[in-house]
């Protein structure tokens, strides 16, 4: 029996829920690579009502990619590649909280990340979303011209979202769990898969372009900034028990929303390797 996938964008630049498939189920690899192709072109995808346990759910993932490791916090006792993304009733910073594409400061970032929704706040704790294609797209001719040209330093120290880790450090770090790790990476990069240009700078971990200074670079990274989540290049994600987010880290990035003190929220988050950006 062939499976129709039914595909509802968010928005016209980024994101679209998928229905018409249970993932308790064995899922074909023609499938995959239909799934693979919306994943693609939207960006970011979802999926509803998918209580995978951990087995079913590190495997999804490897559909996609190989698995990871996070660097700064453990993985599950018995899935390490797994971690939990966690915000408890008495704490008041969310894991991320900030705009960012996730862990730019390595040296080849991951290409993908995956989320399932455990444990969630009666309301609140939304996940929103940003077209990186989009953003490099709608700049003017010349400001592209320049943008292409520069290259950015990235670094997991700086200060928002170093804060955002602070109470995972502090009960489940990893050994690198206080490291400073940095790397450069070009201001827009070409997506291996897809061949398009996406800009690929993010508030929460580039300080600067290779060659400026910080203060130098500050103006045209504060515009860039600004300008890569323009509402009409964005869409939120409201979360529901057992639903899964898969997002292209090579294209999109992402702002967990932080409107939920007093309430726990539990995701799990699985790491698809990547490659360095060109």
């Amino acid at each position: 029996m062939s499976t129709k996938l039914i595909v509802k964008p968010l928005t016209r630049s980024v994101g679209a829920e998928i229905h018409g498939v249970n993932l308790l189920e064995p899922v074909s690899d023609a499938l995959i690579a239909e799934i693979r192709k919306i994943w693609l072109e939207l960006g970011v995808i979802f999926f509803r009502d998918q209580p995978l346990d951990s087995a079913a759910y590190l495997a999804f993932a490897r559909r996609f990619g190989e698995v990871v490791e996070y660097p700064f916090v453990k993985g599950l006792p018995d899935f390490p590649l797994i971690i939990p993304v966690l915000k408890l009733p008495h704490e008041t910073h969310n894991f991320g909280g900030v705009w960012h594409t996730d862990t730019t400061y390595l040296a080849e970032p991951p290409a993908a990340t995956m989320l399932i929704a455990r444990e969630l706040p009666p309301v609140g704790g939304d996940t929103m979303f940003a077209s990186n294609y989009a953003a490099y797209d709608a700049l003017s001719e010349g400001l592209k011209k320049t943008v292409d040209q520069l290259v950015a330093v990235n670094s997991s120290a700086k200060a928002a979202v170093t804060h955002s880790r602070e109470d995972r450090l502090g009960d489940s770090a990893t050994s690198k769990g206080r490291e400073e790790l940095n790397s450069q990476h070009p201001v827009v990069r070409t997506h291996p898969e897809t061949g398009r240009k996406a800009l690929y700078v993010n508030p929460g971990h580039t300080l600067r372009f290779v060659g400026w200074t910080e203060e130098e670079s500050a103006p045209l990274l504060d515009y860039l900034f600004a300008h890569q989540v323009r509402p009409e290049f964005t869409c939120r994600f409201s979360w529901t028990p057992g639903a899964i987010a898969l997002w292209d880290n090579r294209c999109v990035l992402h702002n967990p929303i932080n409107d939920y003190h007093g309430h726990k929220r539990l995701l799990h988050r699985i790491t698809l390797k990547g490659d360095a950006p060109k």
